[in-house]
């Protein structure tokens, strides 16, 4: 219940414990209430700018901090909300303008302010104008774990693999509990192909620790690889349940998406075949020639086992060593592996049928056809 006792700064302190727990309505409605009683309150303005912000109200965020600005032209945060709020409206030059007016008014010392600025240009693709700020901060606090880990992104951003690996090494060394430095490290370092390095600093993590399922796929690779783990070990076991995590439901609009890209693709592929079955029948009612009957078929593994028999065959044998796949269909295993393996490379595998599943395997270095 309210109280016409409240100052404006209890009404900001009680906005701002709000929005840190993301009720951002009940924190506008505390806003414009103390508003109502302190119209001049820069801060509630402020606090209003960054509810409707985060809330994506981008029009509505625009006007409450330009509100905060006709009170005082230098409040530090006015000037950064404002400048993310033009940041969304398409206006990269005013934003960096009103930015760099923090520096101007000698804000570099606020750590906060400047991750938060180089943070909102580093969304937006804005590599350098990060890296002004996020150089600034960690010139203020050089002890600053997060903010020389900010300036490595920035380089990897930029092209800048060794810089960026010495940056995040250096963050590391700082904070051995950065976790998100530690999988980006990981994530350059296997780009790279120093693969047992990368498997050294995704060791150093837990499933929570991960809130993208690259970093997961790539770990549990290179277990299979470097120690020579089974799919079904119990070892990878936590691993998986944080991707089901991560999975959760599937977006209607993307899986729809994803489901009319496939099929466009798995057609494409049908009909080059179908055109290539009537050509070779053609040629052997010309020729007066029999089809022969077909030959099994025979693929090498990246660990060097054979598979024999028909592609339907093959692509079992390939789930049956899966324990995690027990009693699923071999479409289930087919489309879930290309998912997998499409994360970690970025080569997309037909899952329409067994051979064009193992084809799609074979172009993606992902086996070896034999025969």
């Amino acid at each position: 219940m309210s109280t016409p006792f409240l100052s404006s700064e209890e009404y900001d302190e009680r906005a701002h414990q709000l929005y840190n727990e993301g009720n951002y309505d009940l924190a506008i409605e505390t806003l414009r209430e103390g508003l109502t009683l302190y119209p001049a309150a820069v801060e509630l303005h402020v606090g209003v700018g960054y509810a409707r912000l985060a809330r994506e109200e981008f029009a509505w965020a625009r006007r409450s901090f330009e509100e905060a600005l006709v009170l005082d032209g230098e409040h530090e945060d006015a000037l950064a909300g404002l400048g993310e709020t033009l940041l969304k409206f398409g206006r990269p030059a005013a934003a960096v303008a009103h930015f760099r007016k923090t520096l101007e008014l000698g804000y570099q010392d606020d750590l906060d302010l400047m991750l938060q600025i180089g943070r909102a240009l580093f969304r937006d693709g804005l590599t350098d104008e990060a890296r002004e700020f996020f150089d600034v901060a960690v010139q203020q606090v050089p002890d600053s774990a997060e903010a020389v880990a900010l300036v490595g992104y920035t380089q990897h951003r930029a092209g800048d693999d060794d810089g960026a690996i010495a940056s995040l090494r250096r963050a590391l060394q700082l904070d051995g509990d950065h976790t998100e430095a530690r999988i980006y490290l990981a994530n350059i370092l296997y780009d790279r192909g120093e693969y047992e390095a990368s498997l050294y600093h995704l060791d150093r993590t837990v499933p929570d620790d991960h809130w993208d399922e690259l970093g997961i796929w790539r770990l549990v690779e290179l277990k299979q690889s470097i120690y020579r783990l089974k799919e079904g070990d119990t070892e990878l076991a936590p691993w998986h349940e944080r991707l089901a995590d991560l999975a959760g439901e599937p977006d209607p609009i993307e899986e729809m998406l994803a489901d009319i890209e496939q099929r466009a693709a798995e057609e494409e592929e049908r009909e080059a075949r179908q055109q290539l079955e009537l050509f070779g029948a053609l040629i052997d009612d010309l020729t007066g020639a029999k089809p022969a009957p077909a030959q099994p078929h025979q693929v090498m593994t990246r660990d060097g086992r054979a598979l024999d028999g028909s592609w339907e065959e093959i692509v079992r044998q390939l789930r049956d060593e899966n324990a995690s796949f027990s009693g699923r269909s071999l479409s289930e295993f087919m489309q879930t592996e290309a998912r997998r393996h499409h994360s970690l490379t970025g080569v997309r595998i037909s899952a329409a049928d067994p051979e064009s599943f193992i084809r799609g395997c074979a172009n993606a270095r992902l086996l070896r056809i034999v025969k």
